[in-house]
C-alpha cells in the first residue's frame, strides 16, 4: 500500500482543487501543481495502491508514445517528478541511455507512476469519494477514508476517474461470469488458466488484441494440449476491414497539438462525431513493429510446419457470443460478402476497448454541469464542464477535443491549461502553435487561451467557486 500522507484528512479542510481519481492524468495534475505551492490541492483515489493496466503487463510490451510523454516534462522539464529523474533515482539512467530507445517498457512506466505517487503528498489512496454537493460557494466532498468519513470543501473539481472496460451487449453474461469470456484488461491475471484450452478466439484489432495474439503465438498455440496432446487453435477476428497500423507519421503527429484542438473543438457536433469515428486509426491502431513481429511469427510457424492452427479474420463482426455446455459459440458474419457462420471455442478474449462511465457522485451537482442535447458533457475549450467553469475533466472529452483526449503526450498540456485556469494566472506557459500545417479554412488566432493578471488571487470568489479570468477568444 502507498504510504499515507503525513497529515490526516480533517473535516472542513478547504482546497482550491480536489482531483478525483489518480490515474496518469490526475497524477500529472498533482505533480504539476507542485509548481504553484500557493494552490491547495488534494487528489483522492479509491484503490488501496496505485495500479496501471495490471492485466496487460505482458513481457516486453512498451508504450506507444516516447518517454517524454511523462507526467510533467512537456510542461515543466525541470520538475522533479519526471521519468528521467525516476531513472536516475532508480540507477537506470545510463542503461536507458545506452538502450537508445525512446519507448519505455510498460512495466517501467507503471513503476515510474507508482514512484511519483509515493512522492506526492497531495495524493491519497484508499480515499473513496462518495458524495459531492455544492453550497455556500464551494463543493462539499464526502470522502470515505481509512479513518472514517470526512467532508472537505473544494473551489474546483478535477475529474480523472478514467475509462472502464467495455463489453458489447451481444456477449452472454454467463460466459463472463464463468470466465470463459473476459476482457483484455484481465488477460495477464488469467493467462495461466489458458493452459488447458484447445481453442481461443481474440475479438478486436487494437494494440491490446495484437499483444495478446503475439503472446499466444509465442507461448500457447503450438504447445500440444497437456492432457489430450491435440493441437490448439487460435482465431483472431476483427470487424475492421484490415488490421490497421497506428499512424505515426510526423504530419499526423502534428494533430496532437493545441491548434488542432482549437480546430476540432470549433466544429459542429455532428462533424466532430464523424471525424472522431474516422480517426480511430490515429490512436487505436497497432504498432507497425508488432504487426511485423506477428507476421514473422506466422512465417516461422509455416516454415517449421507448426502443429497449431491460426486463423486471422478481418471484416468479421461478432453477432452473438453464447455459453454452451462444451464451451462458447460465436456467431459471426463477414461484412464484405455477408456470409455468416459459427465458431466454437473454449475461451474468448475481448479486446473491445474502453468507454467513459460517469461517476455516481455527479448526481449531487447535476445542475452545475453543462451537457450537449444528447446528454454528453459539453466540455469547453479549456476542459470545464461546469456551468461556473469550476468542474474540469481529464480524458472525458474525446467527443469535443478529439483523439488527443486519451493521449499521454497531451496530458501535461491539458494539466497546464487546467492549473492556469484554477490559479487564474500563468503558472505554466502554454504553447499556442506547434504545427507546421494549418487546420481549417483560416489560420487560427495567435492566442486561444486566457490572459492572466499576475495580481489576481489564486482562490475563487465564494459566490461562484470560479476563478476570475478573461474569456477565451478565437
Amino acid at each position: 500500500m502507498i504510504p499515507s500522507p503525513t497529515t490526516d484528512l480533517t473535516d472542513g479542510q478547504v482546497f482550491d482543487a480536489v482531483g478525483i481519481g489518480a490515474g496518469p492524468f490526475n497524477l500529472g495534475f498533482a505533480a504539476l501543481a507542485t509548481g504553484a505551492p500557493d494552490l491547495r490541492v488534494a487528489v483522492f483515489d479509491a484503490a488501496d495502491d496505485f495500479t496501471w493496466h495490471p492485466g496487460m503487463m505482458l513481457p516486453g510490451t512498451h508504450l506507444q508514445v516516447p518517454f517524454m510523454a511523462d507526467l510533467v516534462t512537456l510542461a515543466d522539464p525541470s520538475n522533479e517528478h519526471s521519468f528521467l529523474n525516476y531513472l536516475k533515482a532508480s540507477g537506470r539512467l545510463y542503461p536507458f541511455y545506452i538502450r537508445e530507445n525512446f519507448y519505455a517498457l510498460r512495466r517501467e512506466y507503471s513503476d515510474y507512476l507508482r514512484w511519483a505517487a509515493h512522492r506526492l503528498d497531495s495524493v491519497r489512496f484508499g480515499h473513496t469519494v462518495t458524495d459531492v454537493t455544492h453550497e455556500d460557494g464551494s463543493y462539499r466532498v464526502t470522502v470515505q477514508t481509512p479513518a472514517g468519513a470526512r467532508t472537505v470543501r473544494a473551489l474546483n473539481l478535477v475529474l480523472g476517474t478514467g475509462t472502464q472496460p467495455w463489453v458489447p451487449d451481444t456477449v452472454d453474461p454467463v460466459a463472463l461470469a464463468t470466465g470463459d469470456a473476459f476482457h483484455t484488461s484481465e488477460y495477464a491475471h488469467r493467462r495461466t488458466q489458458l493452459a488447458d484450452r484447445h481453442r481461443i478466439a481474440v475479438v478486436g484489432s487494437g494494440q491490446s488484441a495484437a499483444e495478446v495474439v503475439a503472446d499466444l503465438l509465442e507461448t500457447w498455440v503450438d504447445t500440444p494440449h497437456e492432457e489430450t496432446g491435440e493441437p490448439r487453435e487460435l482465431v483472431w477476428m476483427t470487424r475492421s476491414p484490415r488490421f490497421f497500423p497506428l499512424e505515426y507519421t510526423k504530419l499526423t503527429l502534428e494533430m496532437t497539438s493545441p491548434e488542432y484542438i482549437d480546430h476540432f473543438h470549433g466544429l459542429p457536433t455532428s462533424r466532430r462525431d464523424a471525424l472522431g469515428a474516422a480517426q480511430k486509426g490515429l490512436y487505436k491502431g497497432i504498432n507497425a513493429d508488432l504487426i511485423d513481429h506477428i507476421h514473422e511469427l506466422m512465417y516461422m510457424r509455416d516454415v517449421e510446419s507448426a502443429p497449431g492452427r491460426v486463423r486471422l479474420m478481418a471484416a468479421t463482426s461478432l453477432d452473438t457470443l453464447t455459453s454452451r455446455v462444451d464451451g462458447l459459440r460465436l456467431n459471426v458474419h463477414n461484412d464484405d460478402d455477408g456470409g455468416a457462420h459459427a465458431l466454437d471455442v473454449d475461451t474468448t478474449v475481448l479486446a473491445t476497448g474502453y468507454g467513459y462511465r460517469e461517476p455516481g457522485f455527479l448526481s449531487g451537482i447535476e445542475d452545475r454541469i453543462r451537457r450537449l442535447p444528447d446528454g454528453r458533457f459539453d466540455v469547453d475549450r479549456e476542459y470545464s464542464i461546469g456551468v461556473h467553469s469550476d468542474v474540469l475533466v481529464q480524458n472525458a472529452e474525446l467527443h469535443t477535443h478529439g483523439f488527443t483526449a486519451p493521449d499521454l503526450g497531451m496530458g501535461a498540456y491539458r494539466n497546464s491549461v487546467i492549473i492556469n485556469r484554477i490559479a487564474s494566472r500563468e503558472v505554466y506557459p502554454v504553447e499556442q502553435r506547434i504545427a507546421y500545417q494549418e487546420f481549417g479554412s483560416s489560420k487560427p488566432a495567435a492566442g486561444t487561451t486566457h490572459q492572466y493578471d499576475d495580481a489576481a488571487p489564486a482562490t475563487a470568489p465564494a459566490e461562484t467557486g470560479a476563478a476570475p479570468r478573461q474569456e477565451a477568444t478565437r
